[in-house]
């Protein structure tokens, strides 16, 4: 029997989501762009969609969604994109040692092309703070770029009190929040978060991989990141992925069952201190992500003997294959307790047996060690 915890790097497709994107792969077909029935058809589809999608994330318009091919495309096009259209007013960047390397990656390029970049340094929670934003600020500081929830700790960070600090300062400054693991998980609304540019990926709440978004405030301009037809309004070109598309937002009209994740991961807490007294965790606000420790154990050598079990987590983001984290650094974390770290993640297919079955797991991995 199959035990999946590691809801933060991908969720099992839920059966709406698959029906939508089987219905627009067989049924409504046709090319968006096209003037014919079938075309108009696929328009209204895509429409509806993109509004659902919308709707979820609490967005004032629509047309403030942009579907991209996954959230790492999503931060590339802000921060690239969002970067350069602010250089004559400056050149500094605000963001975190925690990012995710889609963000890191970005922020590299960036400064390749002149733009300099300060990395706040988190809390001992993991999360960046109001006050860290102030004092970085700057005369010449034109983008904000703070993930909302870490993909590797849970940590929840204030993205709304980070958007009054710059208001309050009168800053010109572009804010861009990575949600892709708050969205549907930590209560926010675009319209009142304050952030200019939100990044969102489909396949982190149970619809398939390939389809994100990138929320653009109604009067942010950006230049495309993809060049080529007049798609997604002139700013996104390429034929639409309408099954991706429509099976996003058929995840999106879903009940995310929050206190139910929340229940699967206060048992995990529970059932694992009671067996495993030196494990360590962090205690972090988002309800779908757990980071244990096994201080003195291998993650790989953990994960390879939990697969074994039918029991599949994770040691940390699934793009870092297979080196060290650089959050749980960021962290101070000894040495030690980085290299034993597992990533739990939890999600409304969770059950008391899959915990059940990590604990026990945990626990016969540790006895076969003593013997």
């Amino acid at each position: 029997m199959e035990h999946y915890l590691d809801n933060a790097a991908t969720t099992q497709v839920c059966p709406e989501a698959a029906e939508a994107a089987l219905q627009a792969m067989t049924e409504i077909y046709g090319n968006p762009s096209s003037t014919h029935a079938k075309g108009r058809e696929a328009r209204k589809l895509l429409d509806q969609s993109r509004q659902e999608v919308a709707d979820a994330l609490g967005a004032r318009q629509a047309s403030e969604i942009v579907f991209t091919s996954c959230g790492s495309e999503s931060d590339n096009w802000a921060l690239l994109s969002g970067a350069e259209s602010k250089k004559r007013q400056g050149r500094h960047i605000i963001s975190s040692l925690v990012e995710h390397d889609a963000i890191r990656r970005s922020l590299e390029v960036l400064e390749s092309r002149g733009f300099s970049v300060t990395r706040l340094k988190p809390d001992a929670t993991g999360r960046i703070m109001p006050e860290m934003v102030r004092e970085a600020l700057r005369e010449d500081t034109i983008l904000v770029s703070l993930m909302m929830v870490n993909n590797e700790t849970g940590a929840v960070t204030d993205i709304h009190a980070i958007a009054d600090v710059l208001k309050k300062a009168a800053s010109p400054a572009l804010l861009h929040t990575d949600a892709v693991q708050a969205f549907k998980k930590v209560p926010f609304q675009a319209r009142s978060l304050g952030a200019d540019l939100i990044s969102i990926s489909g396949h982190k709440i149970h619809a398939p991989k390939g389809i994100g978004a990138l929320y653009i405030k109604s009067g942010v301009k950006l230049k495309p990141l993809i060049i080529g037809g007049s798609q997604e309004s002139e700013r996104r070109a390429g034929t639409e992925p309408l099954p991706q598309i429509a099976a996003f937002a058929a995840a999106c009209r879903q009940d995310a069952q929050i206190k139910h994740i929340q229940a699967m991961k206060h048992l995990a807490v529970e059932k694992l201190t009671a067996l495993l007294p030196e494990m360590r965790y962090l205690e972090t606000e988002a309800p779908h992500l757990l980071n244990i420790s096994m201080p003195g154990w291998r993650s790989e050598v953990l994960m390879n003997f939990l697969e074994s079990q039918g029991i599949y987590v994770s040691k940390s983001s699934a793009c870092k294959q297979g080196k060290r984290s650089h959050v749980l650094e960021a962290l101070d974390m000894r040495p030690e307790v980085i290299d034993g770290a597992l990533r739990i993640g939890f999600s409304r297919f969770t059950t008391k047996e899959d915990i059940l079955a990590l604990a026990d797991g945990l626990a016969a991995a540790r006895g076969l060690a003593h013997r």
